[in-house]
């Protein structure tokens, strides 16, 4: 399955799957960019903005195992990127632990493609305009036995999120994985309404930053967040959700 960036700004693949318009997919991009600097922190910030350049510019030929990405210097040179290696010099030498930004690219490349197809379908299945949902105006109070509070902050339950979300209207709510790799899992979530809205939203986990119980079993909590990042959006909720939290 390939897909490519047409001149009209429109992104297709050779299969039925949706266009993906360009606006949608450079959000989908930011918006898994910045999930990659989150994770990975300080060290390879200079590398995560580069590969997001890189997907943005469209130097990577995704294949099914094998993607080969561009040079940005020189159009001669092309590097063959798995989920695990890169032919690049910077990956073999320098780049901790051989994550250059290369395989970043790749990386982010998969995980916003999979964003991307979740937010047209979203934005596809909300009619426009729409009715606001019933009692989810900006302040809405939450019951206080779907708050925790910690570190003198308060923070929603996703089991509070999800019962208001019923009381609310709520007749489906989606979530499936964008990548599950050893160090990092991505998933996005689509939480539909009985009025047609839909919200998605993208969630992320590592062995990092999650509590210590649920360390084995890490890339569960990416398809949680997801879902209570959607549920937060549709309820207009700005309190961070506790499964959101690191450990």
């Amino acid at each position: 399955m390939t897909t490519q960036v047409q001149t009209n700004g429109t992104r297709t693949q050779t299969d039925s799957a949706p266009q993906i318009d360009i606006q949608t997919w450079r959000d989908a991009v930011a918006m898994v960019s910045q999930r990659a600097a989150d994770h990975y922190g300080e060290e390879l910030h200079g590398r995560v903005n580069k590969a997001r350049h890189i997907v943005l510019n469209g130097l990577i030929q995704p294949g099914r195992e094998v993607a080969i990405v561009a040079s940005e210097s020189d159009a001669e040179t092309t590097y063959e990127v798995t989920k695990e290696s890169c032919t690049c010099l910077d990956a073999e030498r320098r780049a901790p632990p051989g994550i250059c930004k290369h395989r970043l690219a790749w990386a982010i490349y998969r995980a916003a493609y999979g964003a991307a197809q979740g937010l047209v379908a979203g934005r596809a299945s909300s009619p426009a305009p729409a009715p606001a949902l019933e009692g989810t105006a900006a302040g809405v109070r939450i019951p206080p036995q779907f708050i925790t509070r910690l570190h003198g902050r308060d923070f929603v339950q996703f089991g509070g999120l999800l019962a208001m979300a019923h009381e609310a209207g709520l007749v489906s709510l989606d979530a499936h994985f964008l990548t599950v790799e050893p160090e990092l899992a991505t998933a996005i979530a689509t939480a539909k309404f009985e009025n047609g809205r839909s919200f998605t939203e993208c969630g992320d986990a590592s062995p990092g930053n999650v509590n210590a119980n649920i360390k084995p079993h890490f890339a569960r909590m990416a398809l949680t967040r997801a879902k209570a990042r959607a549920l937060r959006d549709a309820l207009n909720i700005g309190m961070c959700s506790v499964e959101e939290l690191a450990d």
